[in-house]
């Protein structure tokens, strides 16, 4: 399944360098009070406002864009090799759809209508859905990452913490840049941007990228690119400055991703074909594209995007200003899904993915000299539908003497509105008290469609001649959810350079319906799902050592996660006969989880020239509650994605040089414990202890306008699964497949900039 790109040209021309919390050592300040070198403060926008890290009562990790451009990070995935307590994948069979979990909260399965539960945002706008939130990394100013939920602030679905990428607004001065890259598999990339202004009071920028790479692996069957990327992307922008006191900026995006499928690999021969296993992980069998079965989308694979998005922020005076977030967005996918990875169309499906979301914020941001905060009022009217076909063929032709199809078609609609307020009283100079609540109202409401069919497709997608059976869903449904979140925090300066925080947060998803269920066989589909709470109480310590050369920041936290909502795919027997003929959707809602843990991050300044950074986190995530029949059955269950144990360690070296030019080293080594994809292990699909090591080599001239790099990735080839599918009783070919990281990258850059 291959699904939207549409946000990865969104961080194409932002410019710019900023505040990052995994220092760079270019950026090292000199102290005033001492004229030593010192790492620089670190601006973020957690509260939706500007503040020092080590002044926000929240454990955030912050990524700039010049550190990211030294370690060579190609996509945000890279980001939880850093970050403790996150986990960011590809989803199955994907190369655009964002698999996020932060402290055990998360989203396995990318269902139409069923949102994740770490919020995405691009300046300030919610993405609804995780397809195509998968970005590829340009110059953004910033990452950010917020660890535990953020019910008040960023509301919709931030259970697990919300993920921010922040872009910076053009410049005054003309700019004109120019990225290429060639690496490994035959990459090549060239990312070129511009902007300039066309009077004092209106800027306009815009940047295209063309983004190519040859597969990892090798489609056997026809011949094609495995895990390739071709990529053309767009973006534009203008901002207008009508006064001192008035900012508008609009953008618009555009993205065309043709990218080959991506198929799993088997870890078993066909049971039936007899095909044997690949010699590598990244190569297939895959003959879905050339198959009948995806004959009705032409064995098409392609994603098209685009969105339109408008900020208007006014400084009403100097504690009051007035923010409007206005934001569209849409995207068409067409995939093809091969489950079996094999020629033969034992389990083949043609997909058809649309998705649409209208946004408006309006918040009112408050400074005084005690208090500050922000009022906010928030609404989204988003629809998502799934078309796809599941083709049986060899299984239909065994029992009926032709093609077995099922056919599913939903759509889930939200509307959604929230007020929400967060608010910061200093009592002195050392002690603040912060209080937030946000309350939500979420109607969810569904038109799904399910029917079985023989021939080599459902009508939906052209087989007008198929025969068909009753259907096995047929119904629409609607349910509103309601619900108030409250965060409330205290903080205390032990000193100028410390601070010791607790604070209690909720978070809060709301329920929906699975446009996949079957509600002949299950009536209680029609129900749908509830809505899941969590309630995480946290403390931590931020502090600044050594004269401003050493920054630590520990967190150690406690989540009560109730009604939590896992989705999954279950084969089923429709007809008794003892053989599983088609699957059914279902959305649990596991009673009662528990997940703790400790996080730390630091950055140490060790000389002037070398800097190194540190993370790590231990988790304990366990369901103690998930009733089957009655029984609770939560020692057979775990949390998905959720390694026990991680840890980061970086070196950055700069070395100057004679001319003014600067040669910059870095090395880093992550590693991850084990992990279960689903929640139930599965062997074949769950994923061990690895390790992944990355270096790099940078110069940059002395006026920061030339820069050549060597950046190697995975550099012990280390082969690690992302992801499955396990459906060893559908069809006949025990399909079970999994999905791989990239292997060893080695890759060169060239940078321009004027």
């Amino acid at each position: 399944m291959r699904v939207s790109n549409a946000l990865r040209v969104a961080l194409l021309g932002c410019a710019g360098t900023a505040a990052l919390a995994v220092a760079n050592p270019a950026l090292a300040q000199e102290s005033a009070d001492t004229g030593v070198k010192a790492l620089e403060e670190i601006q973020v926008t957690a509260r939706r406002r500007s503040e020092s890290l080590q002044d926000v009562p929240i454990a955030v990790s912050a990524f700039s864009g010049s550190d990211l451009a030294l370690r060579g990070a190609t996509d945000i995935t890279e980001l939880a090799q850093m970050a403790p307590s996150v986990t960011l994948e590809p989803s199955r069979a994907t190369s655009s759809t964002l698999t996020a979990f932060i402290r055990g909260v998360g989203q396995q399965d990318p269902l139409a209508g069923f949102e994740q539960g770490v919020a995405l945002y691009l300046d300030d706008v919610y993405m609804a859905r995780p397809q195509g939130a998968l970005l590829d990394i340009y110059d953004v100013e910033r990452v950010e990452i917020l660890r535990g939920p953020q019910g008040t602030l960023y509301g919709r679905n931030a259970v697990g913490g919300a993920i921010k990428y922040v872009t910076k607004r053009l410049s005054d001065e003309p700019e004109f840049g120019l990225k290429l890259s060639y690496g490994s598999y035959n990459q090549v990339d060239a990312v070129a941007k511009a902007s300039m202004p066309i009077s004092d009071k209106v800027r306009v920028g815009a940047t295209v990228a063309s983004l190519n790479r040859d597969g990892f692996g090798e489609n056997l069957t026809t011949g094609a690119e495995h895990y390739n990327k071709q990529i053309l992307a767009a973006r534009a922008s203008i901002e207008i400055l009508p006064s001192d006191s008035l900012f508008i900026r609009i953008s618009a995006d555009y993205t065309d991703d043709d990218s080959n499928a991506v198929a799993g690999y088997r870890p078993y021969p066909g049971a039936v074909s007899g095909t044997p296993v690949t010699d590598s992980v990244y190569d297939t069998y895959a003959g879905a594209s050339e198959n009948a079965s995806t004959s009705g989308i032409n064995g098409n694979n392609e994603v098209t995007a685009k969105g339109i998005q408008g900020t208007i922020e006014w400084t009403a005076s100097d504690t009051v200003t007035l923010k409007s977030i206005t934001a569209y967005r849409e995207d068409y996918t067409e995939s093809v899904i091969d489950f079996d990875s094999l020629a033969v169309d034992d389990m083949d499906a043609p997909v058809i993915y649309d998705n649409e979301q209208f946004s408006q914020e309006f918040q009112l941001l408050y400074t005084g000299n005690k208090l500050s905060g922000v009022f906010g009022f928030y609404y989204l009217d988003a629809s998502a539908a799934n078309d796809f076909d599941v083709v049986l063929g060899q299984l239909g032709r065994a029992i009926y003497g032709s093609e077995l199809v099922a056919y599913t078609g939903g759509t889930v609609d939200t509307k959604a509105w929230s007020l929400f307020a967060d608010l910061t009283y200093e009592f002195n100079d050392a002690f603040s008290l912060s209080l937030g609540g946000r309350y939500t109202h979420d109607k969810r409401s569904a038109d799904i469609f399910r029917a079985n069919y023989l021939g080599q497709g459902s009508p939906f997608f052209g087989f007008e001649d198929s025969l068909p059976f009753p259907p096995s869903s047929d119904f629409e449904a609607e349910r509103a959810f309601k619900d108030f979140s409250p965060r409330i925090a205290v903080d205390y300066k032990i000193s100028e350079d410390a601070l010791v925080y607790a604070s209690f947060s909720r978070g809060f998803k709301a329920g929906s319906f699975d446009p996949r269920g079957a509600n002949f066989s299950s009536p209680e589909v029609e129900e749908g799902f509830d809505a899941e709470t969590l309630d995480s109480y946290e403390v931590g310590l931020k502090s600044t050592w050594f004269d401003g050369r050493a920054r630590t920041n520990i967190a150690a936290f406690y989540s009560d996660y109730k009604d939590m909502q896992i989705p999954g795919s279950l084969p089923i027997d429709s007809d008794g006969d003892g053989t599983n003929d088609g699957f059914v959707g279902t959305v649990t809602n596991a009673g009662k989880a528990t997940i703790k843990g400790i996080e730390f991050e630091g950055t140490f300044l060790l000389t002037d020239n070398l800097t190194m950074q540190t993370s790590f986190n231990i988790l304990d995530a366990e369901i103690k509650e998930w009733l089957l029949d009655g029984v609770n059955i939560a020692d057979q269950r775990a949390v998905q994605n959720t390694p026990e144990f991680m840890s980061y360690v970086g070196l950055t070296y700069v070395m100057p040089m004679s001319n003014g030019s600067t040669i910059s080293f870095n090395g880093n080594w992550s590693h991850k414990s084990s992990v279960v994809q689903f929640e139930t292990p599965v062997a074949e699909i769950d994923q061990g202890p690895y390790s992944l090591f990355n270096a790099s080599i940078v110069w940059t001239s002395a006026d920061s306008n030339w820069s050549l790099g060597l950046h190697g990735k995975n550099l012990g080839n280390e082969e690690y699964k992302t992801a499955g599918y396990n459906f060893p009783t559908l069809g006949l070919e025990n399909n079970i497949t999994t999905f791989y990281g990239p292997p060893r990258t080695i890759t060169a850059t060239l940078g321009l900039k004027f």
